[in-house]
């Protein structure tokens, strides 16, 4: 037999991590368009994500940011601690993208990103990086990411000398952007918002331990 709960009352835990379970607490998934500036009203009067929402859902807000030139997934929720942990860089939640660039990415490229680049912001590291395509005068770079400042990515690989022509948010944590369309939001489910929640609890434990064991 299974216990009962009152979502909108009792708290609920999973591995030591809270879930909000309150069925007015909404979670969306987006594929944010180039163009599209990721605000709730912009005050120039560009494009916004306010038409892409469905009826009532205007009470949720955008997760981090992609700038107007950049596209793919966007997490948008009235969550606001999960918000917090999600794009707060101490919680090292993963952030993956498809980047193409202008030049011909080769394993130098590759090792400076995973060693840090220095921008006029700090330094900036990729969790990880591989060559997706290498011919031609373009190329592709898959990048995995925890910190998400202004146009970070973009930053990096121009400061390697690999100027950026397009760029793609394809995942943030355990949720993916799939075959979500341009334009497309989908309501996360239920199964996808725990585990959501446990990626950015594991990634603060994960902290928690290096810290404690001296890094």
């Amino acid at each position: 037999m299974g216990d009962k709960i009152d979502p909108t009352a009792d708290a609920v835990e999973l591995d030591g991590v809270h879930v909000n379970l309150d069925p007015s607490v909404k979670y969306y998934a987006m594929h944010k368009p180039v163009g599209v500036v990721t605000s709730m009203r912009d005050e120039r009067g560009r494009t916004d994500i306010r038409s892409f929402l469905p009826e009532g859902g205007s009470h949720v807000f955008p997760v981090g940011r992609l700038d107007r030139d950049s596209e793919g997934l966007l997490l948008l929720m009235n969550d606001g601690d999960l918000a917090n942990r999600l794009t707060h860089p101490r919680f090292g939640v993963e952030k993956e993208y498809l980047v193409e660039v202008d030049g011909r990415p080769n394993a130098r490229h590759l090792a400076r990103l995973r060693a840090g680049v220095d921008l006029e912001d700090g330094l900036a590291r990729a969790s990880s990086a591989r060559i997706v395509d290498a011919r031609g005068e373009r190329g592709q770079i898959r990048l995995v990411m925890t910190e998400g400042r202004k146009r970070e990515v973009r930053r990096m690989l121009s400061a390697v000398g690999l100027p950026v022509t397009r760029l793609v948010r394809l995942r943030v944590g355990p949720i993916t952007l799939g075959r979500l369309a341009p334009g497309s939001l989908r309501e996360l489910g239920p199964e996808e918002i725990v585990a959501l929640t446990k990626a950015a609890g594991k990634a603060e434990r994960h902290r928690a331990r290096s810290e404690a064991a001296g890094g």
